[in-house]
């Protein structure tokens, strides 16, 4: 039996995967940004900066979800195809 989604169908979890990935590009950008007074011997950013950073760590959790939740969809259309 042939499967019936088309190749650049979006799976669930795919939104999530892409957004996690914008996201934890702006926490790389803001932690590039609050690291680099460290180095210049600037005066440091005030602390939202340290804040935004922490969206790496939020937009990695939000593309495991996405992963995740992709796998799980998966896991449910192999057992409804047996």
């Amino acid at each position: 039996m042939a499967d019936k989604t088309q190749a650049n169908s979006a799976a669930p979890g795919d939104g999530l995967v892409r957004a996690g990935g914008v996201v934890f590009l702006i926490g790389t950008v803001a932690t590039l940004v609050t690291v680099a007074p460290l180095f210049l011997g600037t005066e440091p950013f005030p602390t939202y900066m340290f804040v935004l950073s922490m969206l790496m760590g939020v937009g990695f959790l939000m593309a495991g979800a996405g992963v995740l939740r992709s796998a799980a969809a998966g896991r449910r259309q192999a057992r409804a195809g047996r």
